[in-house]
């Protein structure tokens, strides 16, 4: 089943009743998991205060969906709900989208639920999009119903954080396709101004 509206946002629980702080929740996600890891979309920035767009080359030729798509294709095999997913998206587009509606500081997102298809795609329908969207965000956060990963894809970063236990961390770092590096989120991460 292709991603649908969720009618409420119980399964958001996890992620609007943590107390862990704000930014760490935004970039890492709600639970303590054994491992975690950055998956970076650009190289970290070289010296403070560098942009984005002085001199960060995009790594691998994949476009970000194509780079999120690998993480969960590899995510589904640690997972014993890989039919059952939820998916976040940031409200910030400018398009109400149908699903419930939850916030966190700073954020507000809607919930879909449903599944990928094999290579981790997450096609929403048409009619199950805002009127007149003209494309289809990534999603905020995506996570398995038994909550045994999560990927926390802010919209600030210049990577994505993914929770999870060691073998899953440690099959992404593995993956010659993607740049991901273990993380620690009790610590400071990189960021471009």
């Amino acid at each position: 089943m292709s991603p649908r509206p969720s009618p409420d946002c119980a399964a958001a629980s996890w992620i609007i009743n943590s107390e862990l702080p704000w930014q760490r929740v935004l970039t890492f996600g709600p639970a303590a998991f054994d491992s975690h890891a950055r998956l970076r979309f650009i190289p970290d920035p070289t010296r403070a205060g560098q942009d984005e767009t002085d001199g960060a080359v995009a790594t691998g030729g994949l476009s970000e969906t194509e780079q999120l798509n690998i993480v969960v294709s590899t995510l589904l095999s640690y997972t014993t709900t890989p039919q059952e997913l939820f998916f976040a998206f940031w409200d910030g587009y400018g398009f109400p989208m149908p699903g419930a509606r939850f916030e966190t500081p700073h954020r507000e997102f809607f919930l879909y639920h449903g599944s990928v298809s094999e290579n981790g795609s997450w096609d929403i329908a048409t009619e199950d999009q805002a009127p007149g969207q003209p494309w289809l965000p990534e999603p905020a956060y995506i996570w398995p119903a038994d909550r045994s990963w999560c990927i926390s894809n802010d919209v600030d970063p210049h990577w994505t954080g993914i929770g999870a236990g060691a073998e899953a961390i440690e099959a992404l770092c593995e993956d010659e396709r993607l740049d991901v590096i273990p993380a620690d989120p009790a610590q400071p991460q990189p960021f471009y101004t």
